[in-house]
């Protein structure tokens, strides 16, 4: 990059379309390196987990009943009842210490092993008990009712493969199949510096001139979202070499700088990145979000996110969220839900740069917001979702379609 040109009340010299900073972006970031680890929550899998045994490892009840041999009771039905002797019982985790011969039954509860001898179970309510005994009222072939040894998962099988980003149920998988470490692709820190004099602390009541921080608390949870560990957030005061220290001292693998990354008096952010390290990127043509900015220092992604929420939201969608996805082995797309609706009314947007258009989906139609400024965040939070207008469009007409991303 040339060398750097401090806009501070001068204006952007250029601003990179968003092509050409993902492209960047794609060439500068790699995957974490792979370790062992206990299985959590959005840890992504940098190798395929093999079950090292059988689930179940033993034939066991379905039902709540008896464990019997099919065959004693063909011919069993209501007005002809076939009478079994009760031997015992057996219950989960207590198997039944014998062997069930002919015209035998086993009283046993669902999840406890099949004893030896029998082939299924006779549900409970398919017998009329008396004394020492029972009948069965209907006849149950073998194998009826029995969990079979490897039914849920068979030794040797793939039951997660590379690149799976682990959900709750996978993690009671591995529990069951008695697989307490796993490979992984290491989680990304990130750190977040807040500026902004004027701030209040996230959730406070604005008070007077001030306002309250409400980037903080949503970048939190994009990072959270995107397999991201977040460092504690750290408040900087608009002071230069206040920046420059804050980002020279964070252990982060990405840094998200919220607020001062603009050409203001008091926008510190890009100076003390291409102090530091490389500012590779500062200004895109974008609405909103054009402040927007990134560079490379020790090797550690930092971003500059501008102070308005809707600008920040859209530059974290669009940078910052997919590098942090990729160092932690996910997928670069967005992960917004995405459908092609026809328009309703006419979107409109500037030639050369890309919009970030808030829409509501009534009908099956698509429909701009008709606020659409920087710093209304409840734009975003009655929008049903967000469509991109391509920078060589003037928009889509009424009647066209288009392409939404649901926030939800």
């Amino acid at each position: 990059m040339p060398p750097f040109f401090d806009v501070r009340m001068k204006g952007f010299r250029d601003r990179k379309t968003v092509a050409e900073v993902v492209a960047l972006l794609q060439s500068r970031v790699t995957p974490n390196a792979p370790k062992r680890t206990w299985p959590r929550l959005g840890l992504t899998l940098s190798a395929p987990v093999v079950s090292p045994v059988n689930v179940p490892g033993f034939a066991r009840a379905a039902m709540d009943g008896y464990a019997v041999r099919g065959e004693d009771t063909f011919g069993a039905e209501p007005n002809n009842p076939v009478p079994l002797t009760v031997i015992g019982s057996a219950l989960p985790g207590v198997p039944f210490d014998g062997t069930v011969g002919a015209g035998q039954g086993v009283r046993i509860m669902t999840g406890a092993p099949l004893p030896a001898g029998a082939d299924a179970v006779l549900p409970v309510e398919l017998t009329v008990a008396h004394g020492g005994s029972v009948s069965a009222t209907e006849a149950v072939a073998p194998g009826r009712h029995v969990g079979r040894i490897g039914e849920d998962v068979r030794k040797g099988q793939e039951v997660l493969r590379a690149g799976r980003v682990l959900r709750p149920q996978d993690i009671g998988m591995l529990s069951a199949i008695g697989v307490s470490e796993v490979a992984a692709v290491g989680t990304p820190t990130v750190g977040i510096l807040t500026t902004g004099n004027e701030l209040l602390p996230p959730f406070s009541v604005p008070v007077g001139f001030q306002i309250t921080d409400a980037n903080t608390p949503m970048l939190e949870a994009l990072v959270w979202r995107d397999g991201g560990q977040i460092l504690p957030t750290i408040r900087v005061e608009d002071q230069h070499d206040a920046v420059r220290d804050a980002i020279k001292n964070c252990a982060a693998d990405v840094i998200l700088i919220s607020g001062g990354s603009s050409v203001g008096a008091e926008d510190h952010a890009p100076r003390a990145v291409a102090e530091l390290g490389e500012l590779l990127v500062h200004g895109v043509a974008l609405r909103p979000a054009s402040p927007t900015g990134f560079g490379i220092v020790d090797d550690k992604f930092v971003f500059l996110l501008p102070g308005n929420p809707v600008s920040c939201l859209c530059a974290y969608d669009l940078f910052a969220g997919p590098v942090i996805r990729r160092i932690g082995g996910r997928p670069w797309e967005m992960p917004y839900r995405t459908a092609e609706l026809p328009t309703g009314s006419k979107i409109v947007s500037a030639v050369g740069r890309m919009d970030y258009v808030r829409v509501k989906v009534a009908h099956g139609r698509v429909e701009p917001l008709a606020v659409s400024g920087a710093s209304i965040l409840s734009t975003t939070v009655f929008a049903d979702g967000f469509v991109l207008i391509d920078p060589d469009s003037e928009g889509v007409p009424a009647g066209g379609t288009a392409v939404v991303h649901f926030y939800d």
